[in-house]
């Protein structure tokens, strides 16, 4: 009897826990926002997202910003020249990162900079040793930095002109596997870590700054999260917070039906489904990555995308809720190449053959854009990168006779009519095209 009395007490301490964690988060209403490279870029726009900021006084607000301007790029040469053994190289390129970040924040009249120097050391540490792993971990190790700088420069600026606000560094709190350059996220650990290190700071602060694209193994190893990490980060904390709503700071209105650069007619597109932001993804439309519209759409939790250039505006809104009469939405992706495999002795193309292909786009890590079957041949579009075309090539002629052709465009048109794809389509040689009722494909070269 004890002992099963033992035993349900056990059990109804552990609910009770769980309540009042869940009861914890729920009570405190917040807001997730990101803030990209390009918002932070100068002295002038650091200022701006101070004044957004402030904007929002008396919410609670956790931020996330991303390194500044072409940092992570400079960041990834010096990982390059290291890991090549030119250790004096990538020390002269760091020392010209530490210069650009310490001048930012002296013209930003900080209170100190332990932080900075503490982060400085960090990888000065690692650059004056030896590479005897894998890329990919000196990759995480440097990489990770830009976050760190950029956030701990806003932090103090902030504190300085009266916004009150903690930095956390999020290796901290974000725990991952070992994958480097793509990690995975603990969801169970990270819950628990936010729940212990990042709910009670709102009881008496209502903003924290912390970095997105970075994580950290259980052996406190540096890791990054993979393409469009931060914008990630950001929807990992909005659904472990449960979040009133995550703000993706941009350089433009919002979702347009098209690139602005490209299509300088585009259209502004006030509110979008979850579910069309995956299908504009997958096309490869530069939007949000559907990894992060996940956790938001698993709990409900709308995205705003706004621009930081004009912060009154209310930009686009993505929810659950389906629009409709959507403007035909457009993607037109550029250096595609058409592969056509061919079976040797004019047997069909089975099963076998085109799983021992898909196996090789798997190995290889590429995936083709479009791909149809006829009877003894597969046609494929693929992002032209070189070096994996040409490894792919080679693999593939000892199942098929391969055909390669270069300089070939990639149309989609999401809500499509007729009118608008013959004007896409003008003056163009037409190789491949597909079709469903909402979307049309059509691989073309120029005439």
């Amino acid at each position: 009897m004890n002992k099963n009395y033992d035993f349900c007490q056990a059990i109804l301490r552990a609910k009770l826990t769980q309540l009042t964690q869940s009861t914890q988060i729920s009570a405190i209403q917040m807001k997730v926002f990101k803030f990209g490279g390009a918002s932070i870029n100068s002295i002038e726009r650091i200022q701006n997202v101070a004044k957004i900021i402030e904007s929002f006084a008396g919410e609670k607000l956790l931020i996330i910003i991303s390194a500044m301007g072409k940092t992570t790029n400079a960041l990834e040469k010096i990982a390059e020249a290291f890991y090549a053994g030119n250790k004096e190289e990538a020390l002269q390129l760091f020392r010209q990162i530490k210069a650009e970040h310490l001048d930012i924040l002296s013209q930003l009249n900080p209170q100190e900079v332990s932080i900075l120097n503490d982060l400085f050391t960090e990888v000065e540490w690692l650059l004056h040793d030896k590479p005897v792993r894998d890329y990919d971990y000196y990759y995480d190790q440097i990489v990770c930095c830009g976050e760190l700088l950029s956030t701990a420069i806003v932090s103090n600026y902030l504190n300085v002109t009266g916004v009150k606000n903690l930095w956390a560094d999020v290796r901290d709190i974000v725990r991952t596997d070992d994958n480097f350059r793509e990690a995975n996220i603990d969801w169970a650990f990270t819950q628990k870590k936010i729940h212990e290190n990042i709910v009670p700071l709102f009881e008496t602060l209502d903003i924290i700054i912390t970095q997105g694209f970075i994580g950290a193994t259980d052996e406190n190893e540096s890791t990054t999260l993979g393409r469009e990490g931060s914008d990630y980060t950001a929807a990992v904390f909005a659904n472990m917070l449960d979040a009133e709503s995550q703000t993706i700071w941009k350089d433009v209105e919002g979702v347009m039906n098209a690139d602005p650069k490209l299509f300088p007619d585009a259209q502004f597109i006030s509110k979008l489904s979850f579910r069309e932001v995956i299908e504009m993804a997958y096309y490869g439309a530069q939007v949000i990555h559907p990894k992060t519209i996940k956790p938001l759409q698993n709990k409900g939790i709308p995205l705003h995308v706004r621009c930081f250039l004009k912060p009154t505006s209310p930009g686009t809104i993505i929810s659950e809720r389906p629009i409709h009469n959507l403007p035909p939405i457009i993607v037109l992706k550029n250096n595609q190449v058409l592969m056509q495999f061919n079976s040797k002795d004019f047997s069909f193309v089975e099963d076998t053959l085109v799983n021992k292909l898909h196996q090789l786009f798997v190995d290889i890590k590429i995936r083709p854009n479009l791909s149809q079957n006829g009877a003894i041949s597969l046609y494929c579009c693929l992002d032209d990168r070189p070096e994996k075309i040409e490894k792919l090539a080679l693999a593939a002629s000892e199942l098929f006779d391969v055909q390669v052709e270069k300089e070939v465009l990639l149309l989609t048109v999401r809500h499509y009519n007729d009118t608008i794809v013959a004007a896409l389509t003008e003056n163009k040689i037409e190789l491949l095209s597909q079709k469903t009722k909402e979307t049309i494909q059509v691989l073309m070269k120029n005439s």
